[in-house]
């Protein structure tokens, strides 16, 4: 996940651990590393507006905004959407991983 380097990460750490997510922070005067990340705070900010008690946020309600984020087609992406894109992504990895081994080959385990 990237972030700019504000106040608001100073538990990144915390974040990481509990998640397992890694966080990244943009370098300094480097605008073109928040673009994308700018852009998905205007998303959610269309569902979670700014002020918000986040912990009144249920599950399912999380879900939902993933599923209507990741359904949305973007510009960057040729109009495709990010989900799209990452199931591509994972069917060609697939397909490369299964050519390795032809018709008929003995796997070892």
């Amino acid at each position: 996940m990237p972030y700019d380097r504000g106040s608001q990460m100073a538990r990144h750490e915390e974040l990481t651990a509990a998640t397992g997510m890694p966080i990244y922070f943009c370098d300094p005067r480097s605008p073109w590393q928040r673009a994308s990340n700018e852009n998905i705070n205007g998303l959610l900010r269309q569902f979670l507006p700014k002020g918000m008690d986040l912990s009144a946020v249920t599950p399912q309600k999380l879900a939902y905004i993933e599923a209507m984020i990741n359904d949305r087609p973007r510009a960057v992406l040729d109009y495709r959407t990010p989900r799209e894109v990452y199931t591509e992504l994972v069917q060609n990895a697939l397909a490369a991983r299964v050519k390795q081994y032809p018709p008929g080959a003995a796997l070892q385990s």
